[in-house]
Order: C-alpha cells, then sequence, then structure tokens
C-alpha cells in the first residue's frame, strides 16, 4: 500500500492556505477558526489581494469562504521590520481584536467605537480624496494594546517602530501602512470575523509569506 503516504501528504497539503510557507503557517494559533490573507502583488508595489478562509467544521481543513478581493497596501509595498513612516506595511500574523469607525457599527462581534474622530480628511498619494477611508476600521494588532479603541496611540515597542495599522475602507490608492479594502467587503468582514473564533489577519508580499 505504498500509495497510501503519498495520498495522506496530499490531504494534509490541501488542508492548508495557499500561498503559506511553514513559517508563516506556524504563527497561526491552533485555535485559530478564520484567516484574513493578504498577498502583496511584491515586495515594493502597493496592490494585492485578499481573501477570507475558515477551518470548517471540526477539521483542520482551511477553506475559502470570501474573495479573492482587490486591496491597497503601503505606498512602498511591504517589511518585516516596520518603522515610524517607512510607508511600508508589516509583514506578519496578527490578530485583530478591536473596530470603530465614523459610521454606525454595522453589526460586528468586535467592540465598535463610533464618532467623530474616525473623520478621514485631504487626499491620497495619487490625489484621491480621503473621505470615507475611516467609516470603517478594524484594528491591526502590530505594536498595540489589544482591547482598546484603534484611535488608542499607546505603542508597546515605543513610537518608532510605527504603529496604527488598520484595515479600512479603499480610497483609491496607496496607503501609508494600512491595508485598504472595497467598503462592502470592510462591511463583509465586519458582520463575518467572529473573536470567539480567534480570527488572524495574514499579511505580506508573496514571497515573504511563502517562507
Amino acid at each position: 500500500m505504498g500509495g497510501g503516504g503519498d495520498f495522506e501528504t496530499f490531504v494534509a497539503a490541501a488542508r492548508e492556505i495557499p500561498g503559506l510557507g511553514p513559517r508563516t503557517r506556524a504563527r497561526i494559533p491552533d485555535g485559530s477558526r478564520q484567516a484574513l490573507v493578504v498577498t502583496g502583488e511584491a515586495r515594493d508595489a502597493n496592490r494585492s489581494t485578499a481573501v477570507l478562509y475558515a477551518r470548517q467544521g471540526r477539521t483542520a481543513d482551511w477553506r475559502a469562504v470570501s474573495g479573492p478581493w482587490p486591496a491597497h497596501n503601503a505606498l512602498r509595498g511591504w517589511t518585516d521590520h516596520h518603522r515610524q513612516g517607512d510607508l511600508r506595511s508589516p509583514v506578519g500574523v496578527f490578530g485583530p481584536t478591536d473596530a470603530g469607525g465614523l459610521l454606525p457599527d454595522p453589526g460586528t462581534d468586535f467592540p465598535y467605537d463610533r464618532g467623530p474622530a474616525f473623520r478621514a480628511r485631504g487626499t491620497g498619494f495619487e490625489g484621491e480624496s480621503l473621505d470615507g477611508s475611516f467609516d470603517y476600521v478594524i484594528a491591526v494588532n502590530d505594536n498595540r494594546r489589544p482591547g482598546t479603541t484603534p484611535l488608542d496611540w499607546t505603542r508597546p515597542l515605543g513610537a518608532g517602530r510605527g504603529g496604527g495599522i488598520w484595515l479600512h475602507v479603499d480610497h483609491g490608492g496607496p496607503t501609508q501602512g494600512c491595508v485598504s479594502l472595497p467598503r462592502a467587503r470592510m462591511k463583509e468582514l465586519l458582520r463575518t470575523l467572529e473573536p470567539d473564533g480567534k480570527p488572524v489577519v495574514v499579511m505580506g508580499d508573496a514571497a515573504a509569506l511563502g517562507r
């Protein structure tokens, strides 16, 4: 029955999220049931693609449940060592725990902070209006204190290591460090992600995520 081992290997591989290498997969907690995977086109590119995966039932089998969606990331692409003002998005696996926005809660199970401080003003790198960009946001736990509003600027690793990384509404151009998604997709995420399922955001350029 020599072919049995090959079949078992195929089944095990099929359960993994496509495009993620062993180092990236190892950073996803065993208890996580949902993963938003944001894959950048290239290390220095500011366009990416997002897919939402979920573990089905009691198995370890990851399946795509929504996407792919177009997305933007930081102007200069991605980095493994995010610094304040580098105009790159951090590569890694992060746990979203807090949300907010200018508009009312669309039905999320995350704590949701609504207020005028989420009003976006000005223009982006390509001259596009930023109006509405923070109508819905989900904080990405990179150098921030989980369990607080996305507007909390506490930086456990120090201000020099950046922070303030959000998922937010796409404004049609690159960001300063966040990942932006179409408005309808942000509302979908807020309604779909389940805090009890320990969701994660897996983000980076394709080469980095494949490690």
